[in-house]
């Protein structure tokens, strides 16, 4: 993505056209405090959000991953999916307020987990996916001391990902990761140095492999599972939740127990599926902190796509 000083004039006008409607809502959010900007984004998300496309595709996603849920039940479970993406929205002018311990905003168990991987000294991936307010997990291995990057996908609107850079900045790590060719030496060069990296790897990517996922094909990155195999760095599992309103709980699991054999290929995808497993595990114990709105399965037009991308 190119810096906004770097874009055409033409570009500049859309592009700040496209910003001001969201520029607008964050300074309210702001004005508001995180409590009630939290619970008006949840109330928007609720409300209006559940009823736009993306609330279809989250109802058809979940029919999928679980057949045996009646109507009813699914559509308790979008409400609670697009109220928890409207309390995100709400909380981005306000992240430098989640703070971690006693007496703070995050709640966190299994720390412990995180310092032995990072003990090793061979780097630590802490891989998570988009639960609750998914910018709580950077904070969170921040202030516990695990120093590091954090990999992303930036927004296409560069005014908006420059402004969201700098929310996620305040309180968690300064190194800001993008995905691609660069940004994997990036990472390959941090772990080499015992450093930590927090990755989300619960989106498909035509580049990945296809692994199961609640009993359907997703294609998954595999850059965590042949980083680790390469390097032997940790791969540590990690879940957010929503207590309420404003509220978490952080779990840090035990680092993944990585058996390496003679294929590589093979050992690579076979990683790659493990870790996909986890985060299922992570997605049943409350399916209602995930989201739901992505279309994250593998479609016949993503073979189509991946075939003239000389991908498959």
């Amino acid at each position: 993505m190119k810096a906004p000083e770097a874009l055409s004039l033409g570009k500049k006008i859309r592009f700040l056209g496209e910003a001001a409607p969201f520029f607008v809502f964050m300074a309210l959010f702001r004005a508001l405090g995180i409590d009630v900007a939290s619970a008006v984004g949840g109330f928007l998300g609720r409300h209006i959000y559940s009823r736009l496309p993306a609330g279809h595709v989250a109802r058809q996603n979940l029919k999928q991953a679980y057949p045996d849920k009646s109507p009813e039940e699914i559509d308790a479970i979008v409400l609670k999916v697009c109220e928890n993406l409207g309390r995100v929205v709400g909380e981005y002018p306000h992240l430098d307020k989640l703070s971690v311990g006693p007496g703070g905003r995050i709640e966190v168990e299994g720390a412990e987990h995180g310092y032995d991987a990072v003990a090793r000294n061979k780097g630590v991936m802490l891989i998570s996916g988009h639960f609750a307010n998914w910018e709580v997990l950077v904070l969170t291995g921040n202030k516990l001391g695990y120093e590091g990057g954090f990999v992303y996908r930036p927004p296409n609107n560069p005014y908006v990902a420059n402004w969201i850079s700098r929310q996620r900045g305040k309180l968690g790590p300064t190194e800001q990761i993008t995905k691609g060719a660069k940004g994997t030496r990036r990472i390959f060069t941090l772990l080499r140095r015992g450093k930590c990296i927090y990755m989300l790897v619960d989106q498909k990517t035509y580049e990945g492999v296809g692994v199961p996922y609640f009993g359907r094909e997703a294609l998954t990155t595999p850059a965590p599972a042949s980083l680790a195999l390469k390097l032997g760095s940790a791969l540590v599992p990690v879940a957010c939740r929503r207590t309420e309103g404003a509220h978490f709980k952080v779990t840090i699991y035990p680092a993944l127990e990585i058996a390496q054999q003679s294929d590589g290929d093979a050992d690579v995808e076979a990683l790659t599926a493990e870790i996909t497993a986890r985060v299922e595990a992570m997605v049943r114990e409350d399916p209602t902190q995930w989201l739901w709105t992505h279309r994250r399965w593998t479609t016949p037009r993503d073979i189509e796509k991946m075939k003239k991308m000389g991908l498959a």
